[in-house]
């Protein structure tokens, strides 16, 4: 019977053991020792490299080889190792206790612990690490990545004196692009050019972000044996952290082809993850010192640094491009056009952050188009399988045949499609397309590897060509990058969450009597406005918790998102209540992953919420999940949270949440707008309670909710916002001493509050309800007022005519544009439309009359 041959693929490479090589290069010597300091493997270098004159052997004490000082500064430097990723350096030690001075690296491998051992270089660390702040202030004064990488690698050649190079950058099918290179003028230059992921086995591309640095002295030099080869167990040494580790044959083969004698490869890590390598290639042997190696590997530390804050701020600067598509989209077509009709007033909005060559609206099975697109036909035949994919998820791609065969009938003008779903049932889309593109990729050398067999069965050969080889490719289009995936959902959720919901109720209301239709629009625009309102309030209360921008967007996309999850859940029955365990659920998931949600355990019966009491707690409890996750019972392994759900006698709903079993809790020193909305939103909002007790073995909350918002509407509450820094704005002139400000949402009401201290105004009494305003005005009498006219259940024109009475001028603030018609019969100073900011507040500020008394 024949042998079976194993199938060939790029996984046969990734199966080497690269780490397991049982040798190591020869300019250092290593030793590992087990717990107890007994010497378990060494390299059979390591008498010549320390000049001893006897052998060492396996199992004696390490003190047997070095000195007890020596061995006292290797221990201490063991016993703060962190993790089996870390490495901690010695420099200028006399081992032996004869003058001879040596660098170590000191690691754990599984049980043992290894020391690495090179020649020392007298002063040499100190002045690497002198070169690199000169170096790093250079670096600084570059904003593009490609600029950036030009000028590191021009600066690491000088530093290192090696004859080239070069910025290796990862591109997301893994293969690799040379970004820049800085050479001597006798060698071909392999900028431009691509190498396959091949090149680069996922095994290698693992450790090179555990091990920063890779160093290969001489690509000729014999490797050391480490002996033994394999531990009592049967195991070989783990060499993943090493500097000396041997280098894979395949590996060696593969610099022999390309005639280099000595490599470096330092990790470039962004964000976690690989980004890309400083590859360094000497055509000669070449050792560097182990004090130069960690200057550079500190070099590419900063580098990494330096580079990740350049890439954040492109990408800074396209989320600002991609808000101002939204508020020109907000402003254009938030009044209720339908999208199909939108078409040709969106699509060159939408061409300023995201290319295309064409775009498709379908929505309500209607359908347009515009530029390079499938007709309506060709869009028809591919939408049922568009339907198939994840819901509520963007496809991209750059070749969508591979993905639909069906696409084929139009390949011709469109190939490439970005598929932004813009509602569930039925399916809508706005996609974007791009045309086919005839490409041309140098690569370094046929990419393709050809098939040897050997002893080890089916392998890939390394390529012996690198000279610039041009692959076309067709019928594909210019890929979309993840920034403009990025807008792209951005943009998903302005029509999700505006555009469409508009449109939707427009359609359906058309079947109705023309003065149903018109109050149900009315009611809609009001709660979109009012949602906007809660959306600037939320990202402005939120920036003070920021470090930075990352922190300000993950903060801030919590609280959206979990206003968004409750209101899906309450729009699911036509705004009506909604289960409240089903928020519980959505905001773990949303917020924790994998086993996490198994340990937050509710009980209790099931109970409906309302929807006004819904979006109230969504932000409690994400807040509550939040907190939990990054510092109380689920930010570790063992951690539980219950949440036990009882109607009390008054049938008010009472939630009780207690975590156990999670690190010591110790109250926060500050209180930010996360404690603010635990705490306030309840009793400001729902009139409701809420307590929080920071027990040392876990945190205890208690919130309870009126019976009213279990089994009805209503969002009658009294409150007051905490006051902010005053800051006067000289250009409106004299400004008003009190404001009053009737509104029932509690974080616009902050955000108002907030921005007319701001501008100057010393107090702002706030009331949510007609009866709290009604007894501020009873002990005191304000300058102006601004009124919500919609205060859940009731509207403030009691409160209007007690003001209009004592002659005092108000404003109201509605989200209904036709109460201006009313604004003579009420007696309202002017209108005050939803969502309002800053420039609105200072024109009111600014017609306050100080010479014109208002009766107390």
């Amino acid at each position: 019977m024949s042998e079976v041959q194993e199938p060939l693929s790029l996984a046969n490479c990734d199966r080497e053991p690269i780490h397991q090589l049982g040798k190591i290069q020869d300019f250092g010597a290593l030793v590992a020792v087990n717990s107890d300091w007994f010497i378990a493997h060494r390299s059979a270098n390591l008498e010549s490299m320390l000049g001893l004159d006897k052998t060492v052997e396996i199992g004696a004490r390490l003190t047997s080889i070095i000195g007890t000082n020596a061995e006292t500064r290797i221990r201490s430097s063991a016993s703060i190792l962190g993790d089996k990723d870390h490495v901690e350096r010695l420099f200028g030690i006399d081992l032996a206790g004869n003058g001879n001075l040596f660098d170590c690296a000191v690691h754990t491998s599984g049980a043992f612990t290894i020391i690495e051992i090179e020649p020392h270089t007298a002063g040499d660390l100190e002045r690497q690490i002198a070169t690199l702040r000169p170096i790093m202030a250079r670096l600084d004064k570059f904003d593009r990545p490609e600029t950036l990488a030009g000028e590191a690698a021009r600066q690491l050649r000088m530093v290192l004196g090696i004859d080239r190079v070069m910025v290796y950058r990862f591109r997301d099918d893994l293969s690799g692009e040379v970004i820049a290179e800085a050479k001597s003028d006798d060698i071909e230059a392999f900028y431009g050019l691509r190498y396959p992921k091949s090149d680069i086995p996922a095994q290698a591309r693992a450790l090179y972000v555990r091990n920063r640095f890779r160093i290969i002295s001489d690509v000729e030099a014999e490797p050391v044996p480490i002996l033994p080869e394999f531990s009592l167990e049967g195991e070989p040494l783990d060499l993943s952290m090493s500097t000396l580790r041997a280098v894979s044959p395949i590996h060696i083969e593969y610099l022999h082809n390309m005639g280099v004698g000595a490599s470096l490869s330092i990790s470039i890590i962004i964000d976690g993850k690989l980004w890309g390598l400083f590859a360094c290639h000497h055509y000669g042997p070449k050792l560097l010192p182990y004090s130069q190696r960690t200057a550079a590997e500190l070099f590419s530390e900063l580098f990494s640094l330096v580079m990740e804050r350049v890439l954040a701020r492109e990408l800074s600067h396209l989320q600002d491009e991609g808000r101002a598509v939204h508020d020109r989209l907000m402003r254009d077509i938030a009044a209720g056009t339908p999208l199909t009709k939108s078409l040709p007033m969106i699509d060159p909005i939408i061409e300023r952050i995201i290319p295309h060559d064409g775009a498709s609206v379908f929505v309500d099975d209607i359908y347009d188009s515009r530029g390079a697109a499938p007709s309506e036909e060709e869009f028809r035949a591919i939408a049922p399988i568009l339907n198939a994919a994840a819901t509520s998820r963007l496809l991209a791609t750059e070749e969508l045949v591979e993905r639909i065969p069906r696409a084929a009938s139009f390949a011709d003008r469109a190939v490439g499609a970005l598929v932004i779903p813009i509602s569930r049932s039925p399916r809508d889309y706005l996609v974007l397309w791009r045309k086919p593109l005839k490409q041309v990729v140098n690569w370094a050398g046929n990419p393709e590897k050809p098939i040897e067999y050997g002893p080890n069965g089916a392998r890939l050969t390394p390529r012996k060509s690198f000279e610039a080889w041009q692959e076309t490719v067709e019928g594909r289009a210019e890929p979309w990058t993840p920034a403009e995936q990025k807008i792209a959902e951005g943009l998903r959720v302005t029509l999700l969450e505006i555009i469409l919901r508009l449109t939707d109720e427009a359609v359906q209301e058309r079947a109705k009597a023309q003065q149903q239709q018109e109050l149900l629009i009315a009611e809609l625009n009001h709660r979109v406005r009012n949602i906007l309102n809660l959306i600037r309030g939320l990202v402005n209360q939120s920036k003070a918790e920021a470090r930075d921008i990352e922190a300000f967007v993950e903060i801030i996309s919590g609280r959206i998102g979990s206003l968004a999850m409750a209101h899906d859940n309450i729009t699911k029955g036509n705004w009506s209540s909604a289960p409240l365990k089903d928020l519980i659920d959505s905001e773990a998931k949303a917020y924790l992953s994998g086993q996490l949600t198994e340990r937050v355990v509710v009980t209790g019966p099931d109970v409906e919420v309302s929807p006004e009491a819904y979006t109230v707690l969504a932000l409690v409890l994400h807040e509550m999940i939040t907190n939990s996750a990054k510092y109380g019972a689920l930010s570790d392994n063992s951690g539980t949270v219950t949440v036990a759900i009882e109607r009390d006698a008054e049938s008010d709903l009472r939630i009780s949440w207690r975590e156990t079993g999670g690190p010591p809790v110790k109250p926060p020193k500050r209180r930010g707008f996360g404690s603010t909305i635990i705490e306030r939103s309840i009793p400001f909002e729902l009139n409701g309670k809420s307590s929080v007790d920071y027990k040392l073995a876990g945190i205890e909350a208690e919130f309870c909710i009126p019976a009213r918002f279990v089994e009805s509407k209503s969002s009658d509450t009294t409150g007051k916002s905490e006051a902010r820094q005053k800051a006067v704005n000289p250009e409106i002139g004299t400004i008003p001493e009190t404001v009053l400000l009737v509104e029932d949402s509690m974080i616009i009401a902050l955000d108002t509050e907030d921005c007319l201290r701001e501008l100057g105004v010393g107090d702002v009494p706030v009331a949510s309800s007609v009866a709290g305003a009604l007894s501020i005005l009873s002990k005191s009498a304000p300058d102006i007022a601004i009124l919500d006219y919609n205060l859940g259940q009731e509207n403030s024109e009691e409160v209007a005519a007690e003001l209009s009475r004592r002659g005092i001028p108000f404003w109201l603030a509605t989200g209904y544009g036709e109460m201006r018609d009313r604004l003579d019969e009420i007696g309202a100073s002017g209108l005050l439309v939803k969502p309002y900011g800053r420039d609105e507040l200072v024109s009111i500020l600014a017609s306050f009359k100080p010479d014109e008394p208002a009766d107390a």
